[in-house]
């Protein structure tokens, strides 16, 4: 999910049709990946079998970071003890993640064009008059789209393991396996799992944000959120209106330092809000959220809830030796926005993709500094973007005045073309200056009566 609004500060822009070009059809496409072998020369050389290496966690993360190793050459094994997971995630995708992982549109639930941003007063603005023809932010529910990434992997090779993730013993010796302990559930109809081992060369923690790899590695703890959500049945007719509509709400009514969000699915809508700094008060913030939202949704049924923690920034270590963290489990989840799926998937890929090329292909012992590469690109790719929106979560969600100022401000036609550009490419480009200028004045003016208001309304409380 994603407060798409206050990515338009990040000035990234939509690449030109002939850099990007998205050939939708029933099947996926599938891409041939070429990696450089950059394999160290001093590498261990590995005779008779291929580099082994484990991905725990079967999310976007574990599912992409899975299939790159397989395609790669390495004989890769994925553990996974909830193969329905229905993690209470808004599953809100970038158009750019359809194209690059090659999604089939059948796992696409709702093809949102068009947002409204409700403000703390109710002042409601609609949101994608920018956006074109076939452009559109994907809805998907992530048992579907988790499920269909884990297949994939499994096709291209990769074991596929219903169990649950333990321990590891952390080798003492260079090049010594890493012993991963599990609770195999693979055949079992109990709920006592078969008590398991395997010892690979690298593991990729992709569990999560209680993330046992990264407790195995002593990564640290980081600050979190907690997301709440319902999945609600409402009537046909309601539901109509939400066809291709996504609604986002802000005030401390419905999340001090977050937002609700009303996100439509196949045949239900998605009904939730999260918050970090006042976790014990989060179900009477869903009753608010769900209060904002109650003409539309009356007469619907709860058919599912649903909570979950949700990182707010990177852990203090996401390596050590051939240990890397990835998704949640880093911390890859934007602030103030809350979106995850896509940097998931992104991180996944990108470090299975330097264990692939660190190993040339499976047939070398990769090192630490073939996962740093990993790490090192991540950082330089995306650091801008999550210290951005650190940034403007501390600006616009302090107070319900400063709430007001960012939904007036994303009335305007530039902020929405910037946001919907950075949003469904994730393409960095210069914007316009004379459009930044005015952008910057109209949001010290926004800020500047945000101000004004909120010490109105400060005396009134004296």
């Amino acid at each position: 999910m994603s407060s798409i609004a206050l990515k338009s500060f990040i000035t990234l822009r939509q690449p030109s049709p002939e850099t990007t070009h998205f050939s939708f059809r029933p099947k996926p496409i599938t891409h041939r990946r070429k990696f450089t072998v950059v394999a160290a020369a001093n590498s261990q050389k590995l005779n008779g079998r291929n580099l082994r290496v484990a991905v725990i966690g079967g999310g976007p993360a574990g599912g992409a970071a899975a299939e790159t190793l397989a395609k790669g050459g390495v004989e890769t094994f994925l553990i996974e003890r909830k193969m329905d997971n229905c993690k209470p995630c808004g599953g809100a995708i970038p158009l750019c993640m359809v194209g690059e992982f090659d999604l089939p549109l059948d796992i696409i639930d709702r093809r949102v064009t068009k947002m409204k941003m409700i403000s703390p007063s109710n002042v409601a603005v609609d949101i994608g008059r920018t956006l074109k023809s076939h452009e559109y932010i994907g809805m998907v529910r992530r048992e579907v789209l988790d499920d269909y990434l884990r297949n994939r992997a499994k096709e291209n090779g990769a074991n596929i393991i219903n169990g649950l993730f333990l321990k590891m013993d952390i080798p003492k010796e260079k090049n010594s396996p890493y012993v991963l302990h599990y609770s195999s559930y693979d055949g079992k109809t109990g709920g006592v799992g078969e008590k398991c081992t395997l010892e690979v060369d690298a593991v990729i923690g992709a569990d999560g944000a209680n993330s046992r790899v990264a407790k195995s590695i002593d990564a640290g703890d980081y600050e979190y959120a907690i997301a709440f959500q319902e999945r609600i049945k409402i009537p046909d007719d309601k539901m109509a209106y939400y066809e291709d509509l996504a609604e986002m709400y802000v005030g401390d009514d419905v999340s001090p330092d977050f937002y609700g969000w009303v996100f439509p699915k196949c045949d239900h809508v998605a009904v939730g809000t999260g918050t970090v700094t006042h976790k014990g008060d989060i179900k009477k913030f869903q009753l608010a959220t769900r209060k904002r939202a109650e003409d539309k949704i009356l007469g619907g049924k709860i058919i599912r809830v649903e909570a979950h923690p949700i990182p707010e920034h990177p852990r203090p270590r996401r390596l050590s030796g051939r240990v890397a963290l990835v998704g949640d489990a880093a911390g890859y989840v934007t602030k103030c926005s809350g979106e995850g799926i896509y940097f998931a998937a992104k991180s996944g890929r990108m470090c299975a993709e330097e264990i692939v090329q660190g190993s040339a292909n499976g047939k070398r012992m990769v090192e630490e500094s073939d996962l740093r590469k990993y790490l090192e690109k991540w950082d330089k790719t995306y650091w801008p973007t999550y210290k951005v929106l650190d940034i403007l979560q501390k600006v616009f969600y302090r107070s319900n005045p400063a709430r007001e100022a960012f939904v007036e401000m994303c009335a305007d036609e530039y902020v929405q073309k910037m946001t919907f550009d950075s949003y469904l490419y994730k393409t960095v480009v210069p914007g316009n200056p004379l459009d930044d200028i005015k952008l910057a004045i109209n949001t010290i003016g926004s800020l500047v009566r945000a101000n004004a208001l909120r010490r109105e309304m400060d005396k009134l409380n004296v």
